[in-house]
């Protein structure tokens, strides 16, 4: 089971990492805002309280639903590869944090690419002013499914538990990073985007551009959508000019709580219908 220290740790640097970057945020923000931002946090920080609180009661169910958990299990029944094969630790731990950074990457992908995955992802993307925010901005029901992912992961590998806290420790650090609206100097993001994700690399997929969105899936390592040819450097509008969120929902809808949390719930847009009217409307 997953120990009182465990969760302190998480919650610690979680809580440390928002406070930075929101305070880096203020001082060299990358874009001007569009919305009110006491909304939008009121609306993403109580998004990610009811997250929290569905990971809390997957963990206490009778067989518990949490990765900790069944990194634990993996351990005590001899289950998955590392359990399989001697291993340094360390060599365990490193390798299975990389895997699962993998693993988040392909269920990212899914959720652009599987209609019904992709009505819950849509909740994230609506938000029309990304910041560090936008990280924890995830659906109750996609949190859920994504536990149960990275689960299945945990098992398959035989992580070490130490592992799996590393890994989401790192995973919530490196996402609240890169959707940040930070403004990085232009050689510091050369040179880190090379290995890690960062602000500016992240933002071109919450362009309401289809071909930007449909890139840049990572969160952590950049290695992924280099490998599988899903890169974009630079959005074409550049930073500054670019509309981030859905096309269909440029207005303050997505700063609402419970418009964001019944979003998956609602009829899909005729995508032409909206963009045309849109279009109207700017010209």
């Amino acid at each position: 089971m997953e120990t009182q220290s465990e969760v302190w740790l998480r919650l610690g640097v979680f809580v440390a990492v928002l406070a930075v970057l929101a305070i880096a945020e203020r001082l060299r923000p990358r874009r001007v805002r569009s919305e009110p931002i006491a909304r939008r946090w009121a609306t993403n920080l109580s998004i990610v309280a009811a997250d929290s609180l569905l990971v809390r009661i997957m963990a206490s169910l009778p067989v518990p639903l949490a990765a900790i958990t069944a990194a634990h299990f993996a351990s005590v029944q001899g289950w998955g590869l590392f359990n399989a094969v001697e291993l340094p630790v360390w060599l365990e731990v490193a390798l299975a944090v990389v895997v699962l950074d993998f693993a988040i990457w392909l269920q990212h992908l899914a959720s652009h690419k599987i209609p019904a995955l992709w009505r819950l992802h849509q909740v994230h993307h609506a938000d029309r002013d990304i910041d560090v925010t936008t990280a924890i901005r995830f659906h109750p029901v996609e949190i859920g499914l994504s536990m149960v992912w990275k689960i299945a992961w945990v098992l398959l590998l035989g992580a070490p538990a130490v592992a799996v806290v590393l890994f989401e420790v790192i995973l919530n650090a490196c996402a609240m990073f890169s959707h940040a609206n930070l403004r990085l100097p232009e050689r510091v993001d050369r040179v880190l985007r090379k290995f890690i994700v960062t602000p500016d690399m992240h933002r071109v997929h919450h362009s309401v551009l289809r071909h930007e969105h449909e890139s840049n899936y990572g969160f952590n390592l950049s290695v992924w959508d280099r490998l599988f040819r899903t890169y974009t450097a630079q959005p074409e509008n550049g930073h500054e000019n670019m509309r981030i969120g859905l096309e269909s929902y440029q207005d303050s809808s997505p700063s609402r709580l419970g418009w964001s949390l019944s979003l998956p719930f609602k009829s899909l847009p005729n995508q032409g219908e909206k963009a045309q009217t849109l279009a109207q409307k700017r010209t």
